[in-house]
Parts: C-alpha cells; structure tokens; sequence
C-alpha cells in the first residue's frame, strides 16, 4: 500500500523548502493560480517517476539561482530520496542506490489527473497508449523489458529504412513481429480486465451522471491492419515481408504496436463529437478504474488531482472522492481557494500555498 507518511521538497520549481506530513486519506492544497500548487502535485509524480508529467527539460524545475532539486519521503517505512541537477542522477531507498526507475514506480505508484497531462477520450493516440500501457506495467512488470526489446527493434528498422539498406532488415523484422504479439497480447488482457471494472454497478453508478441516458463503450486497435491478428506472429512478419518495399519508400514502419490507440463512443457517437465536458469527465472516470484495477491486484497507488473543480462539478468532485475513499487510496487535490471542494474534515489536510509556502489551515 502506497502511503506518503511524509515529504520533503527542497528547490523544486518555486517551492524552496517545504515539509508536510499528509493525511493518510485526503490532502487539500488551495491557493491562486500559479503559487505552487501544480508545482507540489509534480514534485509527488517526480519522486515516482524521476521525470516530470509537464516538462521534459530539468531546468524548468530547477530555480534559476540554483543548481539542483531534492524530493525526499517517507512512504510505507521506506525513506526514498531523489537528487537532480544537469551532472547528476541520484536515487535511493533506504540509503541503497537505485538505478532502475520502476522500482521507484514500484514502491509509490501514482495515477495523475490533471489538464497539464491531457485527456484519454478525445485526446492522442500517444496519450490513449501511454494511459494503456501505464496499466500494463502494473498488472505485467516483466513486460517492461519487451518494451525496450520492441523499441530498440524499431529504432533499427527506421533506420535501416532510412539508410535504403534493407538487406539486414528480415532479423529486425520477425524480433519485431514476435514483441509486438507479447504486447498486443498484455494490452489486450488488461483492456478485458478494464472493461469488466466498467460494468461493476457502483462504477456504474459513479459513471452515470458524467453520461447520463448513453450507453458508454470503447474499442482497442492493435496497430495492424483489421485483416491481421495482433496475436499471430507468422500473419504480421508475413505483412512486414510482403510490404517491405512499401516501407522502404515512406523509409519507416507505420504499422504496429506504436500506432495502436483506443477509440471512445456514446451510443454511435464518435468521442470527437463528445462535448468537451464528457470528455474530461469521461476521461477522469477510466483514470478512476485504473485505480480500481491496481487495487485488486493489491497495489494502492497515490492519487494526484489538480485543479479539481475547473474539470468536475461539485456532483462529480464527491462521487470521485467517495469512490477513491472506499478504495482506501491516498489522494493529494489542488483547487482554487474560492471554489475548493467540501471534505470531509475528519479524513483530511487542509492546506494553503501560497509563494510557494505550504502551510496548514
């Protein structure tokens, strides 16, 4: 169970040297705009990730006059420390030096709903991936190293294309072929797993007022062509063989796992059709099933919500923490003083940000 029972952020964007010790349940963070709230919800992802959800460049979150950033916290009796600065990369859980990132995604899991990271319905089929394949990782560990497998076949596929050699490209192509039916495979056991939490009834219930009298569904593509299986290895490194000419002439493969992508509807409605409405909120509740799916297995993430009311109405902000309160996860949620969501006090830390200072109210 992931508990953040205590953090420290030292010189992360403009939060220069705060500590909190959260609630186990519910953690409220208000205050205006640009004060620090997002800034404190990527700090939490950073320390599980060692990257950030907003920016790919560390001198965005590294202040100017500074040279580095340290996130340290207690989680589960685990003390995790994280250093960054432009020469170095430093990680440690109890003073052991990890260089592997998924064993910090291991021991703080988080699950980020927030503008800044976009929305699944309606959103890029990057995004769509990325949200599928976050959950892979969870329900599959090992297949992390089949990704990284099919990546670097790609890579060398692209670049053999590139080059117009494609006398070495058959090997490439059927390691390719045969990692992309073990990821098919994992996506498509996990979308099963996905669409059997959807039908549960007080999921159902959570999910009816974000699309009231609609019949909500969704329908995974593979990458390949509807005339192949994703998961028969001889039929797609027959395509690859029987196209290479084809591929050699745009000079990239455009067909396979890295062009999969899940299409949203509502009734016969086309999720591009979805008002902008029923697409965050819709997004926010297959985020919320995620959770659910990782609580089963026994893994409880750390919720992370910013700006909570400018994407739920006050119905939707309490069916969202009901559900996430009666899954015994821990939630960090930023909003706007004015508008901030009622909770309930007894499960919760309130806290004002203001400059970058985190103080209790």
């Amino acid at each position: 169970m992931a508990t953040i029972e205590k953090i420290h952020v030292l010189q992360f964007r403009n939060i220069e040297n705060q500590y909190i010790k959260p609630n186990k349940d519910i953690n409220l963070f208000v205050g205006d705009n640009a004060q620090g709230k997002t800034n404190l919800i990527e700090a939490i992802y950073f320390l599980g990730h060692n990257r950030s959800f907003k920016t790919k460049n560390l001198k965005d979150l590294i202040p100017f006059d500074k040279k580095s950033i340290k996130i340290s916290a207690e989680v589960d009796g685990s003390r995790v420390v994280l250093e960054r600065s432009k020469s170095n990369n430093n990680a440690s859980v109890n003073k052991q030096k990890i260089n592997n990132n998924s064993k910090l995604t291991h021991l703080l899991p988080t699950q980020i709903i927030s503008p800044d990271r976009g929305f699944i319905v309606g959103g890029a089929p990057k995004l769509k991936r990325s949200y599928l394949d976050w959950g892979v990782f969870h329900m599959e560990p090992a297949i992390l190293q089949t990704y990284k497998s099919f990546n670097r076949a790609l890579k060398n596929i692209n670049t053999l294309f590139s080059s117009g050699d494609s006398k070495q490209v058959d090997f490439w192509l059927f390691e390719l072929a045969t990692l992309s039916v073990e990821i098919s495979s994992a996506r498509t056991n996990y979308i099963e797993r996905l669409c059997k939490k959807m039908e549960r009834p007080f999921l159902l219930k959570t999910i009816k007022p974000f699309s009231p009298n609609k019949t909500l569904s969704f329908l995974f593509s593979s990458g390949w062509t509807k005339e192949i299986s994703c998961l028969d290895q001889e039929a797609i490194y027959g395509f690859l063989k029987k196209n290479i000419n084809s591929f050699a002439k745009v000079k990239h493969l455009n067909y396979g796992p890295h062009k999969a992508t899940i299409d949203f509807f509502l009734d016969n409605q086309t999720e591009h059709h979805f008002s902008r409405g029923e697409q965050k909120s819709l997004s926010i509740m297959f985020w919320v099933a995620q959770v659910l799916i990782l609580v089963e297995m026994g893994v409880i993430p750390v919720v992370l919500i910013d700006d909570v009311s400018s994407e739920l109405d006050k119905q939707k902000i309490d069916l969202v923490l009901d559900c996430l309160l009666g899954l015994g996860v821990q939630v960090f949620l930023t909003d706007i003083g004015k508008r901030a969501p009622a909770v309930d006090k007894k499960k919760t830390n309130s806290y004002k940000i203001n400059s970058g200072v985190i103080e209790v109210f």
